[in-house]
C-alpha cells in the first residue's frame, strides 16, 4: 500500500450497516430516464447519470436517439470531452473550423471529441434511427452553436490510427 493509498484509505468499520445503501452504487433503470434535458430537433436526448440524479460530480451520461436523415448544426462543448458509442444505426461525425473532415462509425464503435472542437452529428441513414450512449466529462451542460460555420462541399475522410499500435 502506498502513502496517497493509506491517506486515501478510508475506515469503513465505524459506517451504519444502511451508510451505503442509497450514496452508494446506483442503477438507473433504461425506462427510467430524464427527458427533460435540453433538446435539439430531430433529437431526443435523455439523462441517466448526473448531478440531479446520483450525484455525479464529473460527468454526464444518457442517450440519444437521432431521427432518420437528422443533423444538428455545427457547435462545440466548450471545456468538456464527450464520448459517443453507437448502439444502432450509422453516424456521420463532421468537423473541423468548416466541418472538412468526415468519419463514420457504427454499431459498437467509439466517438471522442475533445474539448472545443466544432462538429456536427449526422444520421447517415435515410430510414433508420441512430441509437448511441452519450458520455460528457462534466455534469453541466455546455453546448455553443456555431452559425457562421459554412461547411465545406466535399470533407476528406479520415480514418483512425490507433498512436498506442500505429501499424
Amino acid at each position: 500500500m502506498t502513502d496517497h493509498d493509506r491517506d486515501h484509505d478510508h475506515d469503513h468499520t465505524h459506517t451504519s450497516p444502511d451508510a451505503w445503501k442509497h450514496t452508494g452504487v446506483r442503477v438507473v433503470p433504461g425506462d427510467s430516464l430524464d427527458h427533460n434535458t435540453a433538446q435539439t430537433p430531430g433529437m431526443d436526448r435523455a439523462a441517466a447519470i448526473n448531478l440531479a440524479r446520483v450525484g455525479a460530480q464529473k460527468l454526464w451520461a444518457g442517450t440519444v436517439t437521432i431521427h432518420a436523415n437528422a443533423k444538428t448544426g455545427a457547435h462545440h462543448h466548450g471545456h468538456l470531452e464527450s464520448v459517443i458509442y453507437v448502439l444502432k444505426g450509422k453516424a456521420r461525425m463532421r468537423w473541423g473550423d468548416e466541418l472538412e473532415f468526415v468519419a463514420e462509425a457504427g454499431p459498437g464503435d467509439f466517438i471522442f471529441v475533445p474539448p472545443y472542437v466544432p462538429h456536427q452529428e449526422i444520421n447517415a441513414s435515410a430510414d433508420e434511427a441512430l441509437e448511441c450512449v452519450l458520455m460528457r466529462s462534466d455534469g453541466e451542460a455546455v453546448a455553443i452553436n456555431l452559425p457562421d460555420v459554412v461547411p465545406v462541399e466535399k470533407p476528406e475522410n479520415v480514418k483512425w490510427i490507433d498512436p498506442t499500435h500505429p501499424e
